[in-house]
């Protein structure tokens, strides 16, 4: 008889206060993972581990592990990217921890599932800031688009990151801990100017309580109040800013290889994916319907 989905959530919710292998997560610290790298890994290696309860790790061999991804894509529809993600913490273990030849555990990738990203229109990015009377809340989400930030950057933006005279956003150890410069916008620096004298931050460009960083859920709320009070009803994330940035730049006529710079990209056909998005050189070109 198969588990009912309550025993499923109990069995994971056990586990969850079980130690994880402590070698699991030191493994992941010293190879410098990031937090949120390190918080997903764990969350799937638990998920992992309630699978097959009691057995020895190192006991569960490649067609095992195989098995137990065909029943998170057939019985819970996991996407490629959560399956990828998936394969990547079980290997992280048997590869990085155990130090078990690559060859050994093999896990044949899903095909890459190409998404369209989502846009909004310079209007309704307009809209959605000026609707956010606080001047902090206003600067965060102008910083965001501005520079086209991921929001785990935003948060890690330190005072020391603007530097007005170059005009220029250093972004410090990104995504794949690499660094790189952005855009700082001449209203932008404006607006901070407003926003620091009225807040005095210390350390990082945007304070949350006590001094700490700004969190990740707070930016989300306030996002989603600006853009329900702006009512643009187009489905948006505070990551859609980052999009409509890098689309908006290219129909300004900016140099594919430059966005790719100012986002941080690291493959080019990363960043060629506004290209299908982009509406500019679209609108120019003349459906043969009305040749006719």
């Amino acid at each position: 008889m198969n588990e009912s989905i309550e025993q499923k959530s109990n069995l994971t919710k056990d586990i969850a206060f079980c130690d994880i292998p402590n070698a699991y997560i030191q493994a992941l610290k010293t190879k410098r993972y990031s937090e949120n790298t390190i918080r997903t890994y764990r969350a799937m290696f638990i998920k992992f581990m309630a699978a097959f309860p009691g057995r020895e790790l190192s006991a569960i061999g490649g067609e095992e592990v195989k098995q137990f991804l065909y029943r998170q894509i057939d019985e819970l529809g996991i996407s490629s990217s959560y399956q990828n993600q998936l394969i990547n913490a079980i290997k992280f273990y048997y590869e990085q921890v155990l130090k078990q030849p690559r060859q050994v555990y093999y896990l044949d990738r899903p095909r890459q599932e190409r998404h369209l990203p989502g846009v909004l229109s310079i209007q309704e990015v307009q809209s959605i800031i000026e609707s956010i009377e606080n001047i902090k809340h206003r600067a965060i989400i102008s910083m965001i688009y501005s520079a086209g930030l991921r929001i785990s950057e935003l948060v890690n933006l330190k005072i020391s990151d603007i530097d007005s005279k170059r005009m220029q956003v250093r972004v410090d150890q990104g995504k794949g801990k690499k660094d790189r410069i952005t855009l700082l916008s001449q209203k932008m620096l404006i607006l901070l100017r407003v926003y620091f004298v009225a807040y005095r931050p210390h350390h990082w460009l945007f304070e949350g309580q006590a001094g700490k960083q700004y969190s990740t859920e707070s930016i989300q709320k306030i996002f989603h109040r600006a853009k329900d009070k702006a009512k643009v009803r187009k489905y948006a994330t505070v990551h859609t800013l980052r999009h409509s940035f890098a689309t908006h730049l290219l129909e300004a006529g900016t140099d594919l290889r430059y966005i790719q710079v100012l986002l941080g990209h690291k493959s080019s056909r990363t960043t060629e994916i506004y290209t299908h998005v982009s509406t500019g050189k679209l609108n120019s070109i003349r459906s043969p319907l009305d040749t006719f």
